[in-house]
């Protein structure tokens, strides 16, 4: 006990624990235990990260390959024949399909067919030759699809 007029002590007195009371802000961490805790964090941020570059790649892959047409013109040459000038933009190794159609006067369907694209350029210029049931007034591209 002090005496009255004297100042306290100062820092733990004998006996006590230097520091923190026990239990109160529960356990240290050990070094392997920090150790752990970083190379979870680790693994998962990696683990994120893969799966990202999986994920694109998927979607490259399956959206990757494009290929886009133009009609540049068409020209009916008789009632039963239309040719039209193509123009196809694609990947060199990509093949594919484009799909034509013709219509008459009346808006009636008349002809469609597919055209194949497995030339090994990226751009190709191409007359194809379209059959039809009655005389077209129109040709249009429907779509091109890889495959």
């Amino acid at each position: 006990m002090a005496a009255v007029g004297s100042k306290p002590s100062e820092g733990p007195t004998e006996g006590s624990s230097a520091g923190l009371p026990h239990g109160r802000y529960g356990r240290s961490r050990t070094a392997d235990e920090a150790a752990d805790r970083k190379l979870k964090i680790v693994g998962s941020v990696l683990g994120v990260v893969l799966l990202g570059v999986v994920g694109w790649f998927g979607y490259d892959y399956i959206n990757g390959t494009k290929i886009s047409a133009e009609v540049i013109k068409f020209d009916v040459v008789s009632a039963t024949t239309v040719k039209a000038h193509l123009e196809v933009r694609k990947d060199a190794d990509a093949k594919g399909y484009c799909t034509l159609r013709s219509q008459a006067e009346s808006g009636a369907e008349v002809g469609r067919a597919d055209f194949r694209f497995d030339q090994r350029e990226d751009r190709i210029d191409k007359v194809v030759t379209l059959r039809t049931m009655s005389k077209a007034t129109s040709v249009e591209l429907l779509g091109c699809h890889s495959g």
